[in-house]
């Protein structure tokens, strides 16, 4: 855990290493590039090779797909279906509907958005199923009207996708599960094998073998973006709740290596009772072995001068999830514009976000949100421009078309026009 003050020497070059996001290893670049090229040329058998040597079961190919009909307890039912309806209601209210008008000349423009036929979701599967992801991500594409949704995500040492995960996948529309995780699973979406046909787009998050292989699978198919491992930025004044403020960052702590912690604040005092709340409550914790090693890697606990400070190190460092903790979170939150999702106030955890609110928590990391938001419904829409002219609308727009024709000596342009008006 590393602890940086503006009154230290060398804050600044300190603060630069913070926000200087990693970049993919060199390894993992070309083992990912080897598990492609392979999966391309081999298909079904290297995804087999590639699942067995990294840890998953020994399958044949007609195994790959998991057909279980399963059953769940009532408490993991009502949980999936409460989480469904906010993910679905919010992601209906964020599709795009078609539209058109007439242009200035008389023609009928307009766009229309239709969903993707084919895509592919991926679900980690690692230390935990991620039952929540299965929901924020296939729910979706469902509710954009996507006809086959295909999952992968690995399966669990006795061969199997977790029961809960299975029955969320279902209830969400999933249409097809298939038991493969990491790079190979990636590939098989990507390029289709005998057993797994291609899909259009790839969606959901993963390891870094997983965010490579959509890195560099863009252009066969469409992605989503590249969500790697999870990000939070509490962002706090002296008004905050320190045993709360500790507690959002070991809640994000819990998903990994490689998991960005980070505490800014005003309050000289409340950075102290922070990092004394970090240790008391990992001692407390279940997986507080787990948790300390990701606190002593990737925490960071920050003082700065003032808050605009702050937020200017919030929207430099563009966390997947950034925690509002000040008296006023919905001016501080006006101010920032890089994060992947804000959770304004006391009472606003980001683990509400990571189950139930409604947003996807599928968001932008490694400093993806300047350039891109989280993953959302119309993701799953194809937008398609169209134009209707009729012999007046054209009579008005001819005399530009040539203009432009001649401008850029495109004459076939501007004939393609004139001759539907000649005679």
């Amino acid at each position: 855990m590393e602890i940086l003050r503006y009154t230290d020497k060398g804050f600044e070059v300190s603060l630069s290493k913070l926000l200087r996001k990693a970049t993919p290893q060199a390894g993992v670049a070309q083992t990912v590039r080897e598990i492609l090229e392979a999966v391309r040329s081999r298909g079904d058998a290297a995804v087999l090779e590639f699942t067995e040597r990294f840890g998953g079961p020994r399958m044949k190919a007609a195994q790959m797909r998991e057909t279980r009909e399963v059953r769940v307890d009532e408490a993991t039912e009502q949980a999936v279906r409460a989480a469904h309806e906010n993910i679905d209601r919010f992601a209906q209210k964020s599709l795009r509907k078609d539209w058109k008008m007439r242009n200035a000349q008389g023609a009928w423009v307009g766009e229309r958005f239709t969903p993707f036929q084919r895509v592919g979701i991926y679900v980690p599967g690692g230390t935990a199923p991620l039952i929540s992801t299965a929901l924020m991500t296939v729910t979706l594409a469902a509710a954009a009207g996507v006809p086959e949704i295909v999952v992968t995500t690995p399966a669990g040492a006795d061969g199997k996708v977790n029961d809960g995960l299975l029955y969320a996948l279902d209830y969400a529309g999933a249409t097809e599960v298939y038991k493969i995780g990491g790079a190979q699973a990636v590939a098989a979406l990507a390029f289709g094998t005998r057993t797994i046909r291609g899909v259009q787009k790839i969606a959901g998050p993963g390891n870094a073998y997983v965010v490579e292989a959509k890195r560099q699978v863009f252009g066969e198919v469409s992605i989503d973006l590249l969500p790697g491992p999870s990000e939070v930025l509490v962002l706090a004044d002296a008004s905050a709740n320190a045993e709360w403020a500790a507690a959002e960052l070991l809640a994000q702590a819990e998903h990994g290596k490689g998991s960005g912690i980070v505490f800014v604040t005003t309050s000289e005092r409340l950075l102290k009772k922070v990092h004394f709340e970090l240790e008391r409550q990992c001692a407390l914790l279940s997986r507080r072995e787990h948790l300390a090693g990701v606190l002593e890697q990737g925490a960071h606990l920050v003082l700065v001068r003032k808050l605009k400070d702050a937020v200017e190190l919030c929207n430099a460092y563009a966390p997947e999830h950034c925690a509002i903790l000040t008296a006023d979170p919905e001016a501080v939150a006006s101010e920032i514009h890089t994060a992947g999702a804000l959770f304004l106030g006391a009472y606003s955890p980001v683990a509400a976000g990571d189950f139930l609110a409604g947003p996807s928590h599928t968001l932008p990391t490694g400093g993806g949100g300047k350039s891109f938001p989280g993953l959302m419904a119309d993701m799953f829409q194809r937008r398609t421009s169209w134009v209707k002219m009729d012999a007046g609308a054209l009579r008005k727009s001819v005399g530009v078309i040539e203009a432009f024709s001649r401008l850029e000596g495109l004459d076939a342009h501007g004939r393609s026009a004139s001759i539907r008006l000649e005679g």
